[in-house]
């Protein structure tokens, strides 16, 4: 079993983690006293080290203090490197706004304050000072471990956030530093009877410049006592008016924002505002991130400047010799046991990790659900999003049985075809009488005819699909699709295999789902799909192309799953090259040129895309023309299957 491990504050935001001799795999706690340099590899390795953890961490928080397995969040890992206690407290803080109020209903009305002109920023605010308010102590009640949770969460904000008291001019700074310092109270003095604290001098109080102030205090504690959600609502609809918009009751009440309609909302361009993966719907994808937001208490502005920064001065990680040692046996505890051989797993990577790769290894495994070394909490995490797949399959069977008949029929159209015997006009075979004047006559001279077999069993098919934690947000969406694609195959009865992708160090590790000539029964391993970490694609895609091009069969037909952004940290071994970071135009330049090499091959390679639109322009420079963009999964057979149908039918 994990346990978590200790952090240490060093300054703004710098964590470290510390392990007893001979658990895990970071490195022991790098003296404080060391160079600054020291301290930020530290740093960043341990929180590679357990990255998939710490993510699976905060989701099971979520899970815990809500009790709904089925909400999702995205855990910012980067809040690890703020702050353990924000990081953590978010997840709980997500959960408690799940079991104390309607998520929905909530996101719903901030989608809408919006729409009616209300500013995001400053509604996320206020929303978030009342929900910490109606949330804060309830949770904590109820499970007083997280008093001290909160309070170190709540001091490591403001300690990051704020150098200085906000100005009189600064409202909402003000009311925020006032609010968390009470909440910090609080948690130093958890068991004592008078929680009412508040950090306004009287001197302040009679001052002119901080009228109303006290007032807007008490009015965000009240949310304490609220019961619905709807009376929730109506205090951070007050404060946001009175406070942060006095001017926005003469655009509309809340009654009238309420009344926004569905249709409204729909056909309006959300997109400018959303800032994570987009999901399917535009609407959906910006009401999630809100309510994700305002859960939260730390500003996320603050947060993505300490990570650029930090980013800008770290670029490339090189792992001591004790943490690579150990890096294949944590690999194999977190994604399952390899099915290759030593040997074998040896000469792929000499083969295939070669040239800007040459410091990678390849990792081949059937998955933890299917391999494990033990029952850990990666493999119960890995159970609940298999549960989580197959639910949506269940939700979605309709569409999707429609698209495995439709994509059935359309490859078994192009198969029957492609197997009907043709005859053609030739210079031997069985004569053709009706010709034979042409003999002297013509320079046609071909008086013979002579029958083609038709062959439909020389096709292979690699469907490749990417799962790093970019495809987080539509990882039941993707199964179901590589899902779709290989049932119709099945039932087509052509052979096809069916693996995911995903980088985690320097290992990128290809999970396979099912092989060649597996039975159709093997199509359900699919929904063990599980998204996390980066991508490198190039090698990936070397890896599934070396499998493909070793099939006898003639025409080979290689389908990959992506979303257009091939992305990976570099960790680097010491002595070793040092490559330039596998990101932006230099990942985008390896990518297309595997792509075009397994072309010049004779592999024929499709990319479906379900990205997001501002990363079109990189999927066309990857894939060229030969892509589909997946809106939805309503028409998903009818795009793939044109593009299939038509290398079926092809005779070049």
């Amino acid at each position: 079993m994990w346990c978590e491990p200790e952090f240490h504050r060093a300054g703004h935001g710098k964590m470290f983690m510390k392990h007893d001799k001979g658990e895990g795999l970071s490195p022991k706690l790098v003296d404080l006293e060391d160079a600054e340099e020291s301290r930020a590899d530290s740093e960043e390795l341990s929180l590679q080290d357990y990255q998939l953890e710490l993510e699976n961490r905060i989701r099971n928080l979520l899970w815990t203090i809500s009790g709904d397995y089925t909400q999702q969040m995205k855990p910012d890992i980067s809040l690890f490197r703020r702050s353990k206690d924000i990081a953590l407290y978010d997840g709980i803080k997500q959960g408690a706004l799940a079991k104390f109020f309607d998520k929905d209903f909530l996101g719903m009305y901030l989608v809408k304050k919006i729409f009616m002109g209300a500013d995001e920023a400053a509604l996320t605010f206020v929303s978030q000072l009342c929900i910490e308010e109606a949330i804060g102590d309830r949770i904590c009640e109820q499970r007083p471990g997280i008093w001290e949770m909160q309070r170190k969460a709540c001091e490591d904000i403001l300690d990051q956030e704020y150098e200085t008291m906000p100005s009189a001019a600064d409202k909402l700074g003000y009311l925020r530093v006032n609010l968390l310092r009470r909440r910090i109270d609080r948690g130093e003095n958890a068991d004592a009877s008078n929680k009412t604290i508040t950090n306004i001098t009287e001197k302040e109080q009679k001052d002119r410049k901080y009228k109303g102030i006290h007032h807007y205090i008490d009015l965000i504690s009240s949310a304490a006592e609220t019961t619905d959600t709807m009376s929730l609502i109506r205090i951070i609809d007050t404060v946001y008016n009175e406070v942060a918009d006095p001017d926005f009751s003469q655009k509309a009440t809340l009654e009238q924002v309420l009344a926004v309609t569905m249709e409204d909302l729909t056909e309006f361009d959300w997109h400018d505002y959303l800032s994570e993966e987009m999901y399917e719907d535009a609407l959906e994808s910006y009401m999630e991130q809100l309510t994700s937001n305002v859960a939260g208490m730390e500003n996320a502005d603050v947060t993505r400047e300490m990570e650029e920064e930090r980013q800008s001065k770290q670029k490339i990680t090189v792992l001591p010799p004790e943490a690579l040692e150990k890096a294949h046996t944590y690999v194999e505890l977190n994604f399952g046991k390899t099915y290759l051989s030593e040997l074998e797993e040896k000469r792929m990577n000499q083969l295939m990790c070669r040239d800007i790769h040459s410091d990678c290894s390849l990792y081949f495994t059937e998955g933890i659900l299917k391999s494990p070394v033990k029952r850990n909490y990666q493999y119960e995490y890995a159970k609940r999003l298999k549960n989580k797949n197959i639910w949506l399959y269940h939700d979605k069977h309709r569409i999707v049985k429609r698209n495995i008949a439709l994509l059935t029929e359309m490859l078994k159209k192009s198969l029957v075809i492609k197997s009907e015997n043709q005859e053609i006009l030739s210079d031997r075979g069985m004569i053709v009488p009706s010709r034979l004047w042409r003999l002297g006559r013509s320079s046609d001279a071909q008086v013979f005819k002579r029958e083609l077999k038709g062959d439909s069993s020389d096709f292979v098919v690699d469907v490749l699909i990417d799962a790093s934690g970019s495809q987080m947000s539509r990882q039941g969406e993707v199964a179901l699709q590589a899902y779709i694609i290989s049932e119709a195959l099945s039932n087509a009865e052509l052979p096809h295999r069916v693996m995911s992708y995903c980088t985690f160090w320097d290992y990128t590790i290809l999970h396979r789902f099912r092989e060649y000539d597996d039975p159709r029964s093997a199509n359900e391993n699919i929904f063990n799909y599980v998204t996390s970490s980066n991508n490198r694609d190039g090698l990936a895609i070397r890896a599934a192309g070396y499998g493909l091009l070793n099939r006898e069969e003639e025409k080979k037909i290689l389908i990959i799953l992506s979303d257009g952004r091939p992305y990976d940290v570099i960790v680097n071994r010491p002595n070793a090259k040092n490559p330039a970071p596998y990101h932006g135009k230099y990942a985008i330049t390896d990518t297309a040129a595997q792509i075009r090499k397994l072309r010049s091959q004779g592999v024929s390679v499709l990319g479906v895309f379900a990205g997001e639109e501002k990363d079109l322009a990189t999927e066309k420079k990857i894939f060229g023309k030969d892509f589909a963009y997946i809106r939805n999964i309503t028409g998903f057979s009818k795009i793939v299957g044109r593009y299939l149908t038509k290398q079926l039918e092809d005779d070049e």
